[in-house]
């Protein structure tokens, strides 16, 4: 599967965006998907995910109430929408998917990965 993400952007402190990954193929359903993110001088940090089937979702505890991780299946699209948007967001965001994956926090755990969108939000 190939990942394109799109959507990011600059925005001001307690604003919001929403991040979009296109998938290629036919079985998106079965795919895993999920969010990273990684900010210049810091490692990879998982964001959320949404398993494949009943669309379950995870969320990291530092965005757990801002972000809303969804999944449309006939449009092969995830999305991340961001609210409440704060300074230490700003990072490259990285969409991901995995082959019948529940969920996972362990970017090892994915095998494909988009391009990465930037997303930077002022204070």
């Amino acid at each position: 599967v190939q990942l394109q993400a799109s959507g990011g952007g600059l925005v001001q402190a307690g604003g919001s965006l929403r991040l979009s990954c296109a998938a290629s193929g036919q079985t998106f359903s079965s795919y895993g998907m999920g969010w990273f993110r990684q900010a210049p001088g810091k490692e990879r940090e998982f964001v959320a995910a949404i398993s494949w089937g009943v669309g379950s979702t995870y969320y990291a505890d530092s965005v757990k109430g801002r972000f809303t991780i969804s999944r449309d299946n006939a449009k092969n699209t995830v999305y991340l929408q961001m609210n409440s948007l704060k300074p230490e967001d700003t990072a490259v965001y990285y969409c991901v998917a995995e082959w019948l994956q529940s969920y996972s926090y362990s970017a090892d755990e994915y095998d494909y990965w988009g391009q990465g969108t930037q997303v930077t939000v002022s204070s």
